[in-house]
This record gives structure tokens, sequence and C-alpha cells, in this order.
């Protein structure tokens, strides 16, 4: 009986170890962009992602993770993240770690201004963007890669010393995009992620505020942190769903205003339907999902958030 208990134990660790290597691994590559630097985001589930770095990291990921799961759909997911850091960090301290395995799909973006030396200048995203392709297809010749383009920075548009002070503050995401496309065209990733163009719809539509600097008019929504630099819970929410659909090809409404990582980030449902709302349409109008049919209501409650990877 001893050596049947063994053989079973055996087999069913085989299994695993098998049903793991059948998922699709996923990685994003990024900085607190990514970790969600100043949310409770940052350590949010850590347990169901792996942080290449052993930072305890949960962030963006898992929010993602979250969500592909409340969708049936299963994603072993990583991140390799450090913070006010470009992918020219990341391609010359952290090859060793990216490049342990091939990866299915890889998310990843650079720094907010684009070069941190010398902002609005999109020469080094382009230039790393293509370095970093070249590197993971070497490693997996099919793997999928996606640029994340990231949101206006109210620190940057509103203070003097800001890169992009006198705009609107529509005009650092525009720029950011702009610059992103052109790494994409150059590195032939399969998608640009609109997150900083969210966001703008979001200001724009009147879910969120666009100015932090003179208070948070109610009923909006504050997408920074307390920094008007990073993204608050609510604007990494906004991201992940933004990335959600971009990946899945899902509506991200079909989550439902119940979504169970937002009951545990204590929002509200109409906040929740509001983020979902401009997540979508921002997708819509790029063509990368179709309407879906929303999930029935759920009771809200910690017991519904999926847990492990």
């Amino acid at each position: 009986m001893k050596f049947v208990w063994i053989f079973v134990a055996g087999l069913m660790t085989a299994l695993n170890v098998a049903a793991a290597e059948s998922r699709p691994g996923i990685l994003f590559i990024g900085n607190s962009f990514t970790y969600a630097h100043f949310s409770p985001v940052r350590f949010y589930r850590a347990e169901t992602v792996t942080d290449l770095n052993g930072g305890g990291v949960g962030g963006m990921p898992a929010l993602f993770k979250s969500f592909t799961q409340q969708a049936g759909i299963d994603y072993d997911v990583y991140l390799e993240t450090r913070g006010g850091a470009g992918l020219d960090y990341h391609l010359e301290n952290k090859l060793g770690v990216i490049g342990k395995r091939g990866w299915d799909k890889v998310v990843m973006h650079g720094f907010s201004t684009l070069d941190q030396d010398k902002p609005r200048d999109p020469a080094k995203l382009i230039a790393t963007a293509k370095q970093m392709a070249d590197f993971l297809r070497a490693r997996n010749p099919k793997v999928e890669l996606y640029l994340m383009a990231t949101w206006s920075r109210a620190d940057e548009t509103y203070p003097k010393e800001g890169a992009w002070f006198g705009e609107p503050i529509e005009a650092m995401a525009r720029d950011v995009r702009a610059a992103y496309d052109r790494a994409a065209a150059g590195a032939g990733v399969k998608l640009v992620i609109p997150v900083g163009e969210a966001w703008t719809r979001a200001m724009q539509t009147g879910v969120a505020d666009p100015n932090p600097y003179d208070g948070v008019d109610e009923g909006k929504l504050d997408l920074w942190a307390h920094d008007h630099y990073h993204a608050s819970a609510y604007g990494t929410y906004l991201e992940a769903l933004v990335i959600f659909g971009s990946i899945t090809g899902r509506d991200p409404r079909s989550l439902g205003d119940q979504e169970c990582s937002a009951f545990e980030l204590g929002f509200r449902l109409s906040q929740v339907r509001a983020l979902q709302k401009v997540a979508f349409e921002q997708l819509a109008s790029a063509h990368l999902v179709e309407p879906n049919p929303l999930v029935p209501p759920k009771p809200a409650g910690p017991v519904r958030c999926v847990q492990g990877r």
C-alpha cells in the first residue's frame, strides 16, 4: 500500500507539472507603473503571480491574473520590474533573468517621459524596444510582443518644471503613444496597448478629474496616486482592464460590476461600471474588442476571487 501511495503521489506531481507547463506564460517588463507604486495594488495578491526579482510584488499583473481567472483563462503570470527604469536597464542588467525561458507573451514599457535624461525624446525607447524584442524572439520566435503606452503625468503637466508644462493634460499621453507607435513599427510588436489613451478618455468623459492640483471634483476619480505621477488603485485598475482586453480580446465589461478584485479593493459598483465602460470604449474604438453580453450579477464577496496560480 505504501508503494501505491508513493506511485499516486508521483503521478499527481507529474500531472501538475505537465499542467503548469501547458499554461501560457506571460511576462510583464516594466517599472513602478507596472508594480503600482504608492498604491494598495502594489502587494495585492502577490502569491498569485511570480515576481522574478523576489520582491513580493503583485501589482497590475496580479489584477490581470485575477481578471483572466474570472474569465476562465489560465495564464502563468510573471513580472520583472525596476522602479525608475526604462527598457535600457532591463537590457543591461536583467537579461539573465528574463532569458531563463521562452515566453509566450510579453508586455513591456519604458520610462514614463520616454527618456529620463532627455524627456520627450523617443530615440531610446525606439532603440531599446527593438533590442528587447530581438532578445525575446531569440528565446521563442513565436512570442507575442506588446508595448504598453503609458499615461499623462499631472506632475509633468501642471508645475512649471514639467516637460509638458502649459499643454493640455492629454498632450503627454498623445506624445507617448506616438513614440510607442514608432517603437512598435521598429520592433515588429503585435500591438500597442492604449492605456494612456484610456486615462485621457476617463478624464474627457467626466469619470476622472483631469487636475488633482486644484482638488478632485465630487463624483470623479483621481487616477493618480498622491504624487500626481504614479497610478492610484483606480488608475491601476483601468490600466489592468485595458491590458486584459488587449491580450484576451474580451470586453472588460464582461467581468461585471461585482468583479471580485474591485470588491477586495473597496470600489463602489458605480466606479467599477464607469472604469469598465471607459476601458471597453477605448478598446472598441481601436477595434481591439467586440461588445459581449454582460455577465449576470453575482453576490459580491472575497470568496469569489480565485486563489493560486
